[in-house]
């Protein structure tokens, strides 16, 4: 019985982690966005030291995610995506995501846009592709933190259909600032991505 029940629980694992590499396997493309060219990757380890730059030119000079962070999710790739966005081999976006069946929720850990693209619809294009890919998976919803003052990325996630969910008092390092929790139910809607 209990052999029967560990083959079980080891097959379902498997079909598990063979959909999952199936769905985040994500090949190099070009992609257009606003009909211009930009080339979708994986994040790589060599792509840090560009992912901190633009957290600094985001953040005002501070990278609130250190290059061991950005490292350990990296190394994580069973059941997390960093895609990154270049053009002209600048990079000029990124995004993180986990993914977890347990909560079948998407939880998007990181984006950020070098502010000399913002308002191209990068961001908006990365957030579509974790939702595309959660969708994928079966997953419930599409979560994320902002800062409480960053208004014009609390729009940007509720033009894509994400709520207000709640608040976390003082949850960013540093300065404290209030987080809104934000999701998006997904499950079967008709309104999926392509």
């Amino acid at each position: 019985m209990l052999r029967k029940f560990k083959d079980w629980y080891q097959q379902l694992f498997q079909i598990r982690d063979t959909k999952y590499q199936d769905v985040l396997d994500i090949k190099n493309h070009e992609v257009h966005i606003q009909n211009v060219a930009y080339f979708l990757a994986k994040a790589q380890f060599t792509d840090i030291p560009e992912m901190l730059g633009i957290e600094r030119a985001v953040y005002g000079g501070k990278t609130p995610w250190d290059s061991a962070a950005f490292a350990s999710e990296l190394r994580h790739d069973t059941d997390r995506l960093y895609l990154v966005l270049r053009r002209h081999d600048r990079l000029l976006a990124f995004i993180g995501c986990t993914f977890n069946d347990v909560k079948s929720d998407a939880h998007i850990t990181n984006i950020a846009v070098v502010p000399d693209y913002q308002n191209r619809g990068l961001g908006h294009f990365l957030i579509a592709v974790m939702i595309k890919k959660a969708r994928q998976l079966e997953l419930k919803q599409v979560s994320l933190e902002v800062r409480l003052s960053n208004v014009r990325a609390q729009a940007l996630y509720q033009d894509l259909g994400f709520e207000k969910s709640g608040i976390k008092r003082g949850y960013y390092f540093g300065d404290h600032e209030d987080a809104v929790d934000m999701v998006i139910t997904i499950g079967d809607s008709e309104n999926a991505e392509s």
